[in-house]
């Protein structure tokens, strides 16, 4: 049995969460339990390298994973077959203009291996007035006319935390996570937890305390 520390239960009150040493090992990097969904937790949690992840009939869950993925402009691996569908200018990309359709699309397409959804309708309010308030952000990408993939995640200083993608057609996530590293002043991508699919694409792992000390840096 998970032995949880009172403290990880979160005061409606206050925002503070417990100290990030103090994360579980298993289920990795739980920090908190419970609290609200409000921009001002929200973007405290993100500042401090914390997200929040549950599922349905579960309360609100914050993780903070060791290691961390990762990924830089640098480190973005761009394959040929990428770059031939990106100059054959086949998907128009655009930046925020369907935000709220971004969210509905990663919520209810279908994802191997899962039989369900961690994108709630209240994670969905969440992010829109994340939106709203200029801190959450979409990439979006469109095949005639048609929205067919894109992304969206949380922009804090030169850090851009990933929250979900989908892809309705071969690449169309592909090209909107390209753009995202190939037309923005980002220097570091959260990914939040191993992906095989990112990490084709460069991503990598990191430590969690190397990770908190980049974004005290470029947050």
């Amino acid at each position: 049995m998970i032995q949880i520390p009172s403290s990880f239960w979160l005061n409606a009150d206050e925002i503070k969460f417990p100290d990030i040493k103090l994360a579980l090992k298993e289920p990795n990097g739980l920090i908190g339990i419970g609290g609200d969904l409000s921009v001002e937790r929200l973007l405290h949690a993100y500042s401090n390298g914390i997200f929040p992840w549950y599922g349905k009939d579960e309360p609100i869950l914050w993780y903070s994973p060791d290691p961390r993925m990762v990924i830089t402009p640098e480190a973005f691996h761009l394959s040929k077959s990428l770059r031939k569908t990106i100059n054959s200018s086949r998907f128009n990309v655009s930046v925020n203009t369907v935000f709220p359709e971004v969210m509905h699309q990663c919520q209810n397409v279908p994802r191997a291996g899962q039989s369900g959804t961690w994108i709630s309708d209240e994670m969905i309010s969440a992010y829109c007035n994340l939106y709203d308030a200029g801190y959450a952000h979409s990439y979006e990408v469109f095949l005639d006319k048609k929205l067919v993939g894109g992304l969206y995640g949380v922009a804090l200083g030169s850090v851009f935390f990933g929250e979900s993608m989908f892809s309705l057609v071969s690449n169309a996530s592909k090209v909107a996570f390209a753009y995202l590293l190939q037309n923005s002043d980002y220097k570091l991508i959260d990914c939040q937890v191993e992906n095989k699919h990112l990490e084709s694409l460069g991503a990598f792992n990191m430590p969690r305390d190397l990770f908190i000390q980049q974004l005290k840096a470029f947050v």
